[in-house]
C-alpha cells in the first residue's frame, strides 16, 4: 500500500494528482513531457545547474510526503503501479532518482551565471529543498512533543517525534510522515486544515457584499473583521451557543475529504453577527483540537503549540480560543518570515556553519513574542461545544 505513509489516503492537491491532472488536461504537455520535479527541486537543481531530472538531489520532504516516497518500499511508487494508475504515465518513474536527502544537504554549488546574477559567490553552496510549511516549522523552534501550527488562509500542522517513538506506527489520516522530513533523524508528521482564516474572511465578504464596488466601501470592509473580533471577545461562552462546522472548503485531517462542506447550527432570528462569527473561529478550533486529538490517539505527546502565521499575530482572540478549546499553551514564534529562516536553517548546515539543525535553531531562532494560556473556566463548556461540533460534523456527511 504506497499510501500507507501518506495516512492512507492520497490528496488531489499532491505529486502525483497534479501530474496526472496536467497530462490529461493539456495536450502540449502531454506531448512533450519527459520528468515530473517538485518547485523545491527545481529551484536549487537550477542554481547549481543540476537540470536532469536523473540527477537532481531531490527532496525528502516533497518526496515522502507528497510523492508516496518511502525507503520502505525502495523509493517512489512503482512504474507497474504508475502505469496501472494511468498508461500516461508510462516510463515517468524512470526518470526519477530513488535517493532523497534532507534539507541540510548540499544540492551544490551556484553556477557562474547565478553567482553573478546575484551577486554571490560561485562556491556559494545551496541546499535541498523543502515545502515551506516544513521550514517554517523548522524557524519557528519545532522540537519532539511541539505541534508548529501555521495558522492563515488555512493551516498546516507540523509535528516531530524521535524514530524510536514511532517504531513500526502508521499513523491513519494524515498528510504523511516522513523520515527526517522536518529534522533529520526524526520522524515528521503533517496534518492540517483546508480553510481557517478564508472561513473569516468568507464571513466578512458576506456580511459586505452591498459594499463592494462602492466609493470608500473598502475602508468600511476593512473594519469589519476588527470589530466582530471584539463583539465576539466580549461575549460569554455558554453550552447553547450557535455551533459551526469548519468545512467549508473540504476536510483536510483527519482523513482527506474535499467534497466535505461547512454548516452553521443553532440559530434563531435573535442571533448577531457577532455570535456566528464566535462559532465560526470556535469551530476553527475544534478543527485544530480534532487533528491533535488524533494524532495524541497513535501515542504521540504534543505537549505545546507554537503559532506562526498573519492571524497568530494579528488577532489574540482567535488565538485565546485556539489555547482554550486546545488545551496547551500557544507560544507565538518571534520571526515573521518562519519559512525563510528555516530555510536559511538548512541552508547554514549545509555551508558547515553548524553541524546540525538543532544546534543552528539554539542560535537562530528567537524566543517567543508570547503565549496564550488555557484557561480553565472556559474547558467544560468548550468539551459541550466541542462534543456538539463533532456530531455537527457526522451530520454534514451527507451534504458532499
Amino acid at each position: 500500500d504506497f499510501t500507507a505513509l501518506s495516512g492512507g489516503i492520497y490528496s488531489s492537491e499532491w505529486f502525483w494528482a497534479k501530474a496526472l491532472h496536467a497530462l490529461r488536461e493539456n495536450e502540449s504537455i502531454r506531448k512533450d513531457a519527459y520528468a515530473i520535479i517538485e518547485h523545491c527541486d527545481w529551484m536549487p537543481a537550477l542554481l547549481t545547474g543540476r537540470l536532469r531530472p536523473e540527477e537532481v538531489k531531490r527532496s525528502r520532504c516533497a518526496a515522502g510526503h507528497k510523492g508516496m516516497w518511502a525507503e520502505e518500499w525502495g523509493g517512489y511508487p512503482s512504474q507497474e503501479f504508475l502505469s496501472r494508475l494511468d498508461p500516461l504515465f508510462d516510463g515517468f518513474a524512470g526518470h526519477l532518482s530513488n535517493e532523497t536527502y534532507t534539507g541540510d544537504i548540499p544540492a551544490g554549488e551556484l553556477t557562474q551565471e547565478w553567482a553573478e546574477r546575484l551577486g554571490l559567490r560561485k562556491e556559494t553552496k545551496v541546499a535541498v529543498g523543502i515545502i515551506d510549511a516544513h521550514a517554517g516549522a523548522v524557524g519557528a523552534g519545532i522540537k519532539a512533543h511541539t505541534m508548529v501550527k501555521i495558522v492563515g488562509t488555512s493551516t498546516c500542522d507540523i509535528v516531530v517525534t524521535p524514530k524510536e517513538d514511532m517504531k513500526e506506527k502508521f499513523v491513519p489520516g494524515i498528510s504523511g510522515q516522513v523520515d527526517g522530513s522536518v529534522i533529520p533523524g526524526y520522524i515528521g508528521l503533517e496534518a492540517g486544515q483546508s480553510a481557517f482564516g478564508d472561513i473569516y474572511a468568507w464571513f466578512k465578504h458576506l456580511l459586505s457584499w452591498t459594499l463592494q464596488g462602492v466609493e470608500a466601501g473598502e475602508a468600511l470592509i476593512s473594519r469589519i473583521l476588527p470589530a466582530l473580533n471584539e463583539e465576539a471577545s466580549k461575549l460569554t461562552v455558554m453550552e447553547n451557543d450557535p455551533v459551526a462546522c469548519d468545512w467549508f472548503n473540504g476536510r483536510r485531517t483527519p482523513y482527506a475529504d474535499q467534497k466535505l462542506k461547512g454548516g452553521l447550527f443553532g440559530l434563531t432570528l435573535g442571533t448577531t453577527p457577532a455570535q456566528i462569527y464566535k462559532s465560526l473561529v470556535e469551530a476553527t478550533a475544534f478543527g485544530s483540537r480534532a487533528i491533535m486529538e488524533h494524532i495524541e490517539k497513535e501515542g504521540i505527546e504534543i505537549a505545546e503549540v507554537i503559532g506562526v502565521g498573519g492571524i497568530s499575530l494579528k488577532s489574540p482572540y482567535v488565538m485565546q480560543t485556539l489555547s482554550d478549546v486546545m488545551g496547551v499553551p500557544i507560544k507565538i514564534a518571534a520571526t515573521q518570515q518562519a519559512g525563510a529562516l528555516g530555510a536559511a536553517i538548512g541552508a547554514s548546515v549545509a555551508a558547515g556553519c553548524f553541524d546540525s539543525v538543532q544546534n543552528a535553531q539554539k542560535v537562530l531562532v528567537q524566543k517567543h513574542l508570547t503565549v496564550y494560556y488555557p484557561q480553565d473556566k472556559h474547558r467544560k463548556v468548550y468539551d459541550v461545544l466541542y462534543n456538539r461540533y463533532l456530531k455537527a460534523g457526522i451530520f454534514m456527511q451527507d451534504f458532499r
